[in-house]
């Protein structure tokens, strides 16, 4: 079985090691959206350790911004900021990837200024707020401005994309019945429901070409009465692998990352090691990852082929050359 320090090719990128830096909102950017000084330096600061660097989730549409100061990727004038983080971060030989993202229902109007969409009118919880429904054509147009948030990542110089299914933004809103009510294509059973994720993933891949490296975050259980299983998961996995998805990066749904009944590390690992069964491809695991032992055990076992070490690298920028040396 391989280790933690053990290199992976996917593509034709080989990342030095099996730690992941997973995508963490910093609130670093630019109320536009922009790159700033502070946002290239945390990136390079943590660069030195890890195989692999996921920058935080992008917006692809301005109606689907989370928070005021999140990264934006839905216009070419980003590129140029980007492509100075890209260049910071290979200086110090990490491969990198940018997560694109649309809020969907989780936006607010405070931030975007109009009524949140959603694949259905159900809010997120008794106070939040009523979205509106996509209509079909509106659909089509979040599948382009997927895509060419993905061309803008390959213009700026990133190793890899990833396209962010989890955590109760708008993809895994689609997924999961609690939240898609719809009786079209992108409704009625699972296949519908995973429509909308498998028509960005595929238009992706024929834009960006068969040996450019796709990653998927997959929201692999709602955890909520009716929502999305582990089994329902691993189905929307093998689909997404077929359509070109090279990485499954593993975490929760409609639940989100960090459920407050969660404890201990490597809360979501079992989630990882469900959908590995499911797929060939390489699975990153995550949740609480602390020490090396533990995340060097996760991978020696087989249950992930790569862990994410999330706020432990935001506590110690030195986490993962510190835990290389600890289990070699």
């Amino acid at each position: 079985m391989p280790r933690l320090s053990d290199p992976l090719t996917v593509k034709g990128i080989t990342l030095r090691n099996r730690i992941v830096m997973p995508p963490m909102q910093t609130q670093l950017a630019t109320s536009r959206g922009e790159v700033t000084d502070k946002l290239v330096e945390h990136y390079t600061r943590r660069a030195v350790g890890p195989g692999l660097i996921i920058v935080e989730h992008s917006y692809v549409v301005p109606e689907g911004k989370l928070t005021e100061n999140q990264l934006g990727i839905y216009d070419d004038r980003f590129i140029e900021g980007l492509t100075r983080l890209v260049r910071s971060v290979h200086e110090k030989g990490t491969p990198i990837a940018i997560q694109i993202n649309h809020a969907g229902r989780l936006a607010s109007s405070k931030i975007i200024g109009m009524q949140p969409v959603a694949p259905s009118s159900v809010p997120a919880s008794p106070t939040a707020e009523t979205p509106r429904e996509f209509s079909g054509e509106e659909i089509e147009t979040v599948v382009d401005r997927f895509v060419l948030a993905a061309e803008r990542a390959v213009a700026a110089g990133f190793d890899a994309v990833e396209v962010h299914g989890a955590h109760g933004f708008l993809l895994n809103q689609f997924c999961s019945p609690l939240a898609n009510q719809r009786t079209d294509r992108y409704g009625s059973s699972l296949d519908g429901r995973m429509n909308l994720s498998i028509q960005i993933v595929t238009e992706i891949r024929k834009k960006v070409g068969g040996a450019y490296p796709l990653l998927y975050r997959l929201g692999a259980e709602d955890r909520l009465a009716g929502g999305l299983t582990l089994e329902d998961t691993g189905e929307i996995a093998v689909k997404l692998a077929q359509a070109g998805v090279d990485i499954v990066d593993v975490s929760g749904g409609l639940g989100g990352s960090r459920p407050p009944d969660m404890k201990g590390e490597g809360y979501y690992v079992h989630l990882a090691e469900g959908i590995k069964r499911k797929v060939s491809i390489p699975v990153i695991g995550v949740g609480g990852i602390v020490t090396a032992e533990f995340a060097d055990q996760v991978v020696r076992s087989g249950r992930a082929d790569l862990v994410a070490v999330g706020r432990a690298m935001l506590t110690d920028p030195d986490w993962a050359t510190k835990a290389l040396l600890h289990v070699k």
